[in-house]
């Protein structure tokens, strides 16, 4: 056991890259601010322009699709030009999509707005595609699972900061004029703009080394895209990738709509809990049922995704990944029944626990995904960044649900997802995931 805790930041000549995935891990807590903002803007277009569930459901659908665009591209140029100019483009692009929120502002329509999101994406995408695989490589090998749950442990940090301010800025700004209506959006994502520059500055001036994986495959240097093919676990991997973070963006989409429909009179309760709280609670008061919902998100459900992150990374010492994974993915199935049943607090206490079951879902399947796929390491990861495109379809498809029926009603596609992961984890993940399972145990 000490072997492997010398190695967690140690390469096998030796040199530590701890420096570099400190760095690293700044990005995973930029981009997971970015999306845990996201998460209360669903609800506000709602009100701001009088669209409906389906429609802002565009929102994450607007992010989402620009992964889909962008991750190949991405890995093509991580694979041509490495990772740190990977991560400096990526920047680049985030930052160029935050400000973009000021000439959407002036034109007061959705469609501006969705635009300035697609290209912020188009920069997370080559973030994410950069980092995830960089930091399972930053160290020994069989480490690798504990490394990326490491560092999406200040992803799931920056959830919790995302829609924390983000309902306090932007559910807040009820009493502006008609014509100051969208400065809580500008302000917000002009700061944002200005720590991503910041950042990219920052690693202007930093080395990150460049690793190169499958040590003694060298005689294929560029495989083909297509030899993917002949991996089926990682086309699982893939395959469930997709439908958790569908599940993930459907339920960060509509918790605040859920919870405001099962608790009617939300603010009341949760202004006497931040009462009991002193001056702290007192400034995250909320003002209406929309603050007090995006709390609830922030602190219990982003809170329990952020401490399933830390959890998840200290019990994959001792449990295999894939089993830990499909543990959590029927613990979840049974939650969100719970939610199905749209029994009030009970539910809703149900749908902020999902969350803590759902940390450790992006990293463990990312991990699993790329194990042993030696040259073609870079090109997965792209189709597992790629992935994240199932975010993009299912916000609208849940919302028409709730159009037509009710918001508890559309959680029937999170909990499918969920079920597929589950079988993902006990039967889909091949021998190739399950030997480098035993490698977390015995190297």
């Amino acid at each position: 056991m000490p072997a492997n805790k010398k190695s967690l930041f140690k390469g096998e000549d030796g040199t530590s890259y701890l420096v570099p995935f400190i760095f690293i891990c700044s990005l995973f807590l930029l981009w997971g601010f970015a999306h845990g903002f996201l998460d209360v803007l669903d609800k506000h277009f709602q009100d701001l322009l009088h669209v409906s569930k389906a429609q802002s459901g565009f929102v994450q659908f607007s992010l989402y699709i620009g992964y889909l665009a962008m991750a190949i591209p991405a890995g093509l140029f991580i694979k041509r030009f490495g990772y740190q100019r990977g991560i400096l483009f990526g920047l680049s692009l985030f930052a160029i999509g935050a400000f973009l929120f000021y000439p959407a502002a002036k034109l007061e329509a959705f469609i501006p707005f969705l635009l300035a999101l697609f290209v912020l994406a188009c920069g997370l995408a080559f973030l994410e595609t950069a980092a995830n695989p960089y930091s399972t490589v930053l160290g020994a090998k069989e480490q690798g699972a504990r490394r990326i749950n490491i560092s999406q442990s200040f992803n799931g940090l920056g959830w919790i900061l995302g829609p924390l301010i983000g309902g306090l800025v932007i559910f807040g700004a009820d009493a502006v004029s008609e014509e100051e209506k969208f400065d809580s959006l500008v302000q917000p994502y002009m700061g944002i703009g200005l720590v991503v520059v910041v950042v990219a500055i920052l690693f202007l001036f930093i080395k990150l080394p460049e690793i190169k994986e499958a040590k003694g495959q060298e005689t294929e240097e560029d495989p083909p895209m297509r030899n993917l093919l002949k991996h089926p676990a990682f086309i699982a991997a893939v395959a469930a990738q997709f439908l958790y973070v569908a599940a993930q963006t459907g339920t960060n989409s509509f918790f605040i709509n859920y919870v405001i429909d099962a608790i009617p009179n939300l603010q009341v309760p949760i202004s006497g809990i931040m009462q009991e709280l002193g001056s702290f609670g007192a400034f995250f008061m909320p003002k209406n049922n929309e603050q007090a919902a995006s709390l609830i998100l922030a602190i219990g459900g982003m809170g329990a995704f952020w401490l399933g992150r830390l959890s998840g990374s200290y019990f994959m010492k001792f449990f295999p990944p894939h089993r830990m994974l499909g543990i959590y993915a029927v613990v979840n199935v049974v939650l969100v029944a719970l939610v199905l049943l749209d029994s009030g607090w009970l539910s809703v206490i149900a749908l902020f626990s999902t969350y803590f079951f759902m940390s450790i879902m992006f990293p463990t399947i990312f991990a699993l995904g790329i194990s042993d796929l030696g040259t073609l390491t870079k090109k997965g990861a792209s189709f597992l960044v790629m992935a994240v495109a199932g975010g993009a379809f299912c916000p609208p498809i849940m919302g028409l649900i709730a159009d037509h029926s009710s918001m508890a009603t559309g959680f029937i596609i999170p909990l499918g997802c969920f079920a597929f992961i589950a079988w993902y984890a006990f039967w889909g993940v091949g021998k190739a995931a399950k030997t480098t399972t035993v490698s977390f145990q015995h190297h």
